[in-house]
């Protein structure tokens, strides 16, 4: 069966919360013949919602974004602190929220009309994040992956694929390879979110991860340069060139 995980595992027991009654039953529609999701219960409103999550503890969120009274991403902000804490799907027409469902830890953000191949993938997610919760708890300082608008669609970039960051006024550019994504963010903020193990600041304006620094290259004015694996060279900043030695000499 289309979506069948394979396992006697317990379904996800998953709530669905959308202020429009054919875009729930869109959703159950989409889910039906998935065996690691069982639909306990649905809502139109935030607080609804909020009553239902206290009352059936669902494992899985389908959570609508704009709604009357609290919006989806009040309920996430409410729930975020409950135990245990159910995993949150945003679906939602709008992609502005991306970023701040991001912040909100969220499992997922798909947006409307959702395909059901991208529903899945989302519910694979949940159902795989599940088992390794524990272990995976407090094992990286920093965030694992990012929301960026690509090409119409928001799509998820990891952060071990990032190579450099590199600032573009209100955005930061996510450089993985060839391909590029822009989030929109600020440096300061995105310095914060990324394991400071794996990433350093080399100016006000660049970020490297640390293992693809190929080479610092001296120019003899005085200015140092970083490497990345494509030959392209970024001038490190006077106020970092200490922090990004010490890469080389292990201080």
């Amino acid at each position: 069966m289309s979506g069948s995980s394979g396992t006697s595992a317990a379904p996800l027991r998953t709530l669905i919360v959308d202020d429009e009654a054919m875009a729930v039953e869109r959703l159950q529609l989409l889910l039906c013949d998935d065996q690691r999701v069982q639909c306990v219960g649905t809502a139109n409103d935030g607080e609804s919602a909020l009553r239902l999550i206290e009352a059936l503890r669902p494992d899985l969120v389908l959570l609508d974004i704009s709604m009357p009274g609290l919006t989806g991403l009040d309920v996430a902000r409410t729930v975020a602190a409950a135990h245990p804490r159910p995993a949150v799907v945003f679906v939602t027409a709008y992609d502005q929220h991306a970023v701040q469902a991001f912040d909100l830890e969220a499992a997922d953000y798909l947006l409307k009309p959702v395909e059901r191949g991208r529903l899945i993938k989302a519910v694979e997610r949940v159902w795989s994040s599940r088992d390794g919760d524990n272990a995976a708890e407090g094992s990286s300082a920093g965030v694992q992956e990012f929301w960026v608008g690509h090409r119409g669609e928001m799509i998820r970039v990891a952060a071990r694929d990032i190579e450099r960051i590199e600032a573009e006024r209100d955005y930061m550019r996510l450089h993985t390879g060839e391909q590029s994504y822009l989030l929109h963010t600020t440096m300061a903020a995105l310095e914060e979110k990324l394991d400071p193990d794996e990433f350093v600041r080399i100016h006000r304006s660049h970020i490297f991860r640390k293992g693809c620094i190929q080479k610092l290259v001296h120019d003899g004015l005085g200015a140092w340069f970083a490497e990345d694996p494509h030959g392209n060279r970024i001038r490190i900043g006077r106020t970092y060139v200490k922090s990004v030695k010490a890469i080389v000499t292990g201080g």
